[in-house]
């Protein structure tokens, strides 16, 4: 990659940014010139000249599915697509959109799925050939989390974690977690990012700092979970559901399914990153287990599944808001999803849920329900892999989205504004 560009390099992005004067006065016609002997040298304008802000200025307009050929411009050009200036301009374009992205890997590579929401309501797939993966990426994503922090996405592994970019799709290795983990809680706060759980050994919590690429050990959690999901709002990480570990260290208790020391946690641990202290734990109502959660809006949004029923739940998450939070603490029951009546989730069918905007997306990324409607003796409702459905919050309804890509299987979801 060049250190600097000319024009050649991106004709369209002057075209695009820069009215031809020859469109707004046909009439000018090009005079001859006498021949001068010692005529001066003219200089002409190129992008590569331009002062930063005005490129940003005109990066800003580029459209999304050509971010990927800016940064492979030169070095400077993808220094700028870097700066959070170009972002806030973006935005203030309207050229930000939420997008949600699905990631599934293979042996060969790494494929990602996005829905762009306010835009084309259709799933793109983009693939990434395993040697383009920075040092490569190992293991189910089902055993994974991943997190956002701006445009960049970070896929946390048991013992790696790699770094996607949103407008480019560069995937890049960063520094793993301090402690091997699996099927453990994650969310950002502030920039960084806090994980804990997934681990039978500690109940260390973690920060990730994405400036020296290094975690870090925070805290202790209260308690060890396995199989337990992040969120964050106001401040505070929520660590929730999922298996309850053993809590003694001298005894190593093995994470397969029916171990007496396991059971489903209908609660949640609360740390407030800023005061760098645990909260009081809360209990989730119903004691069901928890299937998918996610926070929006200032509301932590929580799926339970019981032996009869699917129930969806929302907490009030706001700490500082107008008031002095309000109602923060409260659980409400929402209206549940549009899936059979009397159907249990177990390990074979798995969601993930993410926020989008005001909105909550359920996405199917492990498991086929009719399976499970078929397995109890019920007859089929077509529901099979990659079923996406979207919550209203404003209105307080369920709406189906497009399925998932069939390339897309075991897969883990994200959301982010890019």
């Amino acid at each position: 990659m060049s250190e600097s560009c000319h024009s050649r390099h991106f004709t369209w992005l002057m075209k695009s940014c820069f009215p031809n004067p020859q469109h707004h006065h046909p009439q000018a016609q090009a005079q001859p010139q006498p021949l001068h002997l010692h005529r001066p040298i003219s200089h002409h304008t190129t992008i590569s000249s331009l002062p930063d802000d005005l490129l940003l200025e005109c990066l800003s307009r580029v459209s999304s599915s050509s971010l990927p050929s800016v940064s492979l411009v030169c070095r400077r050009w993808s220094h700028l697509l870097s700066s959070s200036t170009l972002y806030d301009l973006r935005r203030r374009n309207a050229s930000i959109y939420h997008t949600v992205f699905v990631f599934s890997v293979t042996d060969s590579g790494l494929f990602a799925a996005t829905l762009r929401f306010g835009h084309a309501y259709s799933w793109r797939t983009n693939f990434i050939p395993a040697g383009d993966c920075g040092e490569g990426f190992r293991g189910p994503l089902s055993h994974s989390r991943i997190s956002a922090i701006g445009r960049g996405i970070y896929i946390i592994g048991r013992r790696e974690m790699v770094r996607y970019d949103a407008w480019t799709g560069a995937v890049t290795a960063r520094a793993g977690m301090v402690f091997p983990r699996k099927k453990f809680a994650a969310a950002m706060v502030a920039g960084r990012i806090y994980v804990a759980g997934g681990a039978a050994r500690t109940s260390a919590l973690e920060e990730y700092d994405p400036v020296s690429d290094k975690w870090s050990v925070v805290a202790e959690a209260p308690r060890r979970r396995y199989g337990c999901i992040g969120a964050a709002v106001d401040g505070v990480v929520y660590v929730i559901g999922g298996l309850k570990i053993g809590a003694s260290e001298s005894v190593v208790v093995p994470l397969a399914a029916g171990a007496e020391a396991h059971v489903y946690a209908s609660s949640m641990d609360l740390y407030d990153v800023e005061a760098r202290g645990w909260l009081r734990s809360r209990a989730v109502p119903s004691g069901g287990c928890v299937v998918a959660a996610c926070a929006t809006a200032g509301f932590v949004y929580v799926l339970t599944s019981h032996a009869v029923e699917l129930s969806f739940w929302r907490f009030d998450a706001r700490r500082k808001a107008a008031g002095g939070g309000g109602g923060f603490g409260e659980w409400c029951r929402m209206k549940s999803p549009p899936l059979p009546a009397q159907v249990r989730l177990d390990s074979s069918v798995r969601f993930n849920c993410v926020s989008v905007g005001d909105a909550v997306a359920l996405i199917q990324v492990t498991g086929c329900i009719d399976d499970l409607l078929r397995r109890s003796g019920r007859s089929t409702r077509g529901l099979k892999e990659g079923l996406v459905l979207i919550y209203d919050g404003a209105v307080g309804e369920w709406s189906r989205g497009p399925d998932l890509p069939e390339v897309i299987r075991r897969a883990a979801c994200v959301s982010v504004e890019c």
